[in-house]
């Protein structure tokens, strides 16, 4: 019998390539500094070209929280479309690299594998231009029943809402999960996300969701509340597990009538805020998979997002399972 995974996250496949540059080429390329812009499959390609050299790895939210959990000492899965192209060969090694279970079938024809060009300035920051591409692609029958069977818990990512087939492809998921005795978790991605499916999450998270993630301007939207206090009370009772995070401010966790507050866990300094939800949701996981009650799980959560914030990029380069013992976890 196959090996059980605690999560299997299905969300957008996306190779981030980042390479340094600096503010006069940023002003040639008329790119917003610090800005993300969606672009198309030319533009991608024309930019790709002038790029300098660059580190390749695989991305997207849902992808980094797998990531966590197989530095944890966790087992993994991950459900995402790739084209069978140089950058979808990228991605399924490196991701496969991390110690995540991918054996997702790559289209033959479409869209080229998406990709996330980040130019990064010698300041730090960093100017994101995403081409989508083969995410959008994604459909029902990427979904593996036997996958998800094995799964304690789906984590389905907010964005993947967006394309049609994918929001069929995440309720397809969500029912199998449930009908297999799992656990449903759900991030909501984006502010802006949430902005244009606010009626459809509300129906999704009550329908189908236990354990929900959101920051506080993603929570916001959803309950159309005018402070964070007021978002707590609308969105109490909606799921299971609503965790709830506040970047500096650390998280709010919400379980049946429990409320649990975690600081986030100090840092020295702050390179790149990139992935720390994605870190936190996946530390998150980790914990209430492996019979953590919902604050220490969150303190793991605390523990990976305050790891990779002091990195570039959003994968941590030190095994999260050593971190996490050395803070007594």
């Amino acid at each position: 019998m196959s090996q059980q995974l605690d999560v299997t996250g299905i969300g957008n496949a996306i190779v981030d390539v980042l390479a340094h540059t600096t503010d006069e080429q940023l002003a040639r390329l008329a790119l917003h500094k610090g800005g993300m812009a969606l672009i198309d499959a030319s533009t991608a390609d024309s930019l790709y070209e002038l790029m300098g050299p660059a580190i390749e790895v695989s991305g997207g939210s849902v992808a980094n929280s797998m990531a966590a959990i197989s530095s944890l000492g966790g087992a993994a899965g991950y459900i995402g479309k790739v084209r069978s192209d140089q950058l979808g060969q990228v991605f399924s090694h490196d991701i496969r690299a991390a110690g995540v279970e991918f054996a997702s079938r790559k289209s033959e024809s479409g869209p080229s594998t998406a990709r996330c060009l980040i130019l990064v300035t010698p300041d730090g920051q960093r100017t994101l231009n995403t081409y989508l591409g083969a995410c959008i692609e994604l459909g029902p029958e990427d979904i593996d029943e036997a996958l998800i069977a094995r799964s304690k818990v789906v984590f389905l990512e907010g964005y993947l809402w967006d394309p049609p087939r994918a929001k069929e492809a995440m309720l397809k998921a969500a029912n199998l999960a449930h009908k297999h005795g799992g656990r449903v978790a759900l991030s909501l991605s984006d502010a802006f996300c949430v902005d244009r499916h606010r009626a459809e999450f509300k129906r999704l998270i009550e329908d189908h969701v236990d354990i929900l993630f959101a920051n506080e301007d993603e929570v916001r939207s959803l309950t159309e509340a005018d402070n964070f206090d007021q978002a707590l009370s609308a969105v109490r009772g909606r799921c299971e597990v609503a965790v709830l995070t506040r970047g500096a401010q650390g998280a709010v966790v919400l379980a049946n009538d429990e409320r649990f507050v975690v600081a986030a866990d100090p840092v020295e300094r702050v390179l790149d805020t990139t992935g720390a939800g994605d870190l936190f949701a996946g530390g998150f996981l980790y914990g209430f998979t492996h019979g953590y009650g919902p604050g220490d799980a969150a303190r793991i959560g605390a523990i990976c997002a305050a790891e990779v914030i002091t990195q570039v990029g959003a994968r941590c380069t030190r095994p999260l399972a050593e971190l996490v013992k050395a803070k007594g976890i």
